[in-house]
């Protein structure tokens, strides 16, 4: 049988172990479980409300309490996943997510309602980028960019073939029918893709810094790892307040909704470009100047989009540079662990920091619309999301792990 060393890279004495099928495979679960679990919810939400009467902000409550669950289950599944693997954790987290879509679309009340969302986080937790990073990372070793930048490259994918799937159905089966028929989509690509295609042999990380430390979670106690977090946390809030708060911006500098919202589509296109240019910037820049530069090129197109009244073209083009920039902040966060501390734990110690990300995340919608009111409106908030932005890049500047 094919042996996989600890770089990834497999041998030729058999197709069972050699990691061929993983990359596409994930590729293709990635579209999915993001399509289906995350970004049918913004297009059927509207639809939920008026069906049952549940006030808007109740059901995106629901989904936020997803997020936040995802982010709490995140780090015993990343403690799973370096021990045994990514196969039974992705394999089961999928079923999870289907049985979570149908509770959702069955659910009679918000009570269930809100419990089937509570599922949807764990599954969100054992499907999403964090349980494809931690595979593609030990199997594909020093080649390891390359293969997260094309899953990313594909999940960006999900938004442009669901949204408008999720829409077409819903028109003619309306939100709770549209669930079932995604949560069959779901269990037909991300359950077998995952069983089969992830029974590659998990090779044994190689021993490395974060082993060396006394104490299982010695390194996320380390300064370093400490304000690292602090600055992907900030800068995560502020990259999903301005997500969030991009298309009522543009609508206050003279822009109609639909063009406020092609530009939100747009951001997205610039986004899955943006990631195509990772792999050069981390092999001409170092760590830590790659973290603090990007994080304050978000707080720079913030300001811009806050300062900037018009022409609306000119606003596009700057939500299209956001756009390609949150890309690279998607990679540099993947690759955060493994770029200082190697591969060893490298799922676990990706999780804790990660779910300090996924909650501000979570958070920002609300407190930016929140706070943009007694502000004086979305301008200035973006300017005080601007501010957040070059504190986390202070930060990340300060992150050294070289001592």
């Amino acid at each position: 049988m094919t042996e996989l060393d600890t770089s990834g890279t497999a041998t030729s004495t058999g197709d069972r172990s050699r990691p061929r099928a993983v990359l596409p495979a994930l590729c293709a679960t990635q579209i999915t479980s993001w399509g289906v679990v995350y970004y049918a919810f913004p297009v059927l939400a509207p639809r939920i409300s008026a069906d049952t009467g549940w006030s808007t902000a109740t059901t995106a409550a629901a989904f936020s309490l997803a997020l936040l669950v995802s982010a709490a289950a995140g780090i015993p599944i990343g403690r799973t996943l370096d021990h045994r693997g990514p196969r039974a954790v992705m394999t089961g987290g999928s079923a999870l997510a289907v049985t979570a879509m149908l509770a959702v679309a069955a659910a009679p009340n918000l009570p269930l309602f809100m419990a089937a969302w509570t599922l949807a986080g764990v599954a969100m937790a054992a499907t999403f980028y964090q349980p494809a990073f931690a595979a593609l990372t030990r199997w594909y070793g020093p080649a390891h960019i390359r293969a997260l930048t094309t899953v990313t490259l594909a999940g960006g994918l999900a938004s442009t073939v669901f949204a408008p799937l999720t829409a077409t159905l819903a028109n003619h089966i309306g939100w709770r029918g549209t669930y079932v028929a995604l949560a069959g989509i779901l269990a037909v690509v991300t359950i077998p893709a995952h069983a089969l295609a992830l029974r590659v042999p998990w090779p044994t990380a190689p021993t490395g810094p974060a082993q060396s430390l006394t104490g299982h979670d010695a390194t996320a106690r380390t300064r370093p790892f400490l304000l690292l977090a602090a600055a992907l946390t900030l800068s995560g809030f502020a990259v999903y307040a301005v997500l969030i708060g991009l298309v009522p911006l543009l609508t206050t500098r003279g822009a109609s909704t639909t063009t406020a919202a092609w530009a939100l589509g747009l951001g997205g296109l610039g986004q899955t470009l943006g990631r195509t240019l990772y792999t050069t910037l981390a092999r001409h820049t170092g760590v830590t100047a790659r973290t603090a530069a990007l994080i304050a090129a978000g707080g720079a197109t913030t300001a811009l989009l806050a300062v900037i009244r018009g022409p609306v073209p000119l606003l596009i083009a700057l939500a299209m540079l956001a756009g390609m920039v949150r890309g690279n902040l998607t990679l540099l966060q993947a690759t955060a662990i493994t770029d200082r501390w190697g591969i060893t734990r490298y799922a676990r110690l990706s999780a804790i920091l990660a779910a300090p990300v996924t909650i501000a995340g979570a958070l920002a919608p609300f407190a930016g619309a929140a706070i943009a009111n007694p502000l004086g409106g979305y301008p200035r908030l973006f300017l005080v999301l601007a501010i957040v932005s070059a504190v986390a890049a202070t930060l990340a500047g300060a992150a050294r792990t070289d001592g």
